[in-house]
């Protein structure tokens, strides 16, 4: 082991990894899984959607493996009774928030939360659904966007700002009123700004964002493109 090299434990097995890189980096470059959401290699992590939290030895709280970086003799628990127990509790909520009906959605069968509902066996919520009804923007001559399918996750944001350089969209108000605004919340062909890069619904991991009459099995992408993850890098 280098001085430029960290060990730590990882459910029982000893890994070694960087000292710039984060619990979820260290897991994965070791083959061991965390659900995500959120987080999309190449992209500033945001851990929003804390489905890869995890627990660290010595610290009561739960941690997102995305944003906390790897320490000397870290040990780390990714699969454990409390921690499914939360993650599945984050997609019941999920689910509930916003009208995920799957067998009626654009993005049945290449859908994540979708993927990780099925993995952790939520097939249905325990709680109530409050959906309300947005608008459909329909108006780009190649795009969707439809909010109510939307769970927040910021990546088109992310996407948009950091990889096409341009940020066209974000987030306006808060709560279950919070939605993507294109602009100065202006209808996506009114945009003075969008490139039509396709970006922002390569990443969406739901079918809040998408190219129309184009199957979501050809352009939804769960990674950016390995130059796009080597620019992000240096």
């Amino acid at each position: 082991m280098s001085e430029r090299t960290v060990k730590l434990v990882i459910d029982g097995r000893e890994v070694f990894a960087k000292p710039t890189d984060t619990i979820l980096k260290a897991a994965k470059d070791n083959g061991i899984y965390i659900p995500t959401l959120c987080y999309l290699e190449g992209l500033t992590a945001y851990g929003g959607c804390r489905l890869c939290v995890v627990e660290v030895k010595g610290n009561p709280k739960l941690m997102t493996s995305c944003t906390t970086p790897v320490s000397n003799n870290m040990e780390v628990i990714t699969n454990s009774p409390r921690l499914n127990k939360y993650r599945k509790q984050i997609i019941e909520l999920l689910l509930a928030e916003r009208t995920h009906t799957c067998s009626v959605c654009v993005a049945n069968g290449s859908c994540e939360l979708q993927e990780l509902a099925t993995r952790f066996g939520v097939d249905h919520t325990s709680v109530s659904r409050n959906w309300k009804r947005f608008e459909i923007d329909m108006t780009h001559e190649r795009f969707v966007l439809d909010h109510n399918r939307c769970i927040l996750c910021t990546r088109c944001i992310r996407v948009c700002d950091e990889i096409e350089g341009v940020h066209v969209l974000d987030v306006k108000r808060r709560g279950k009123d919070s939605s993507i605004v294109i602009d100065l919340d202006e209808p996506w062909a009114a945009s003075y700004s969008c490139t039509s890069c396709g970006k922002c619904s390569a990443v969406c991991p739901v079918g809040a964002i998408y190219v129309k009459l184009k199957p979501l099995s050809e352009t939804k992408k769960k990674e950016l493109p390995e130059f796009v993850v080597e620019r992000r890098r240096r």
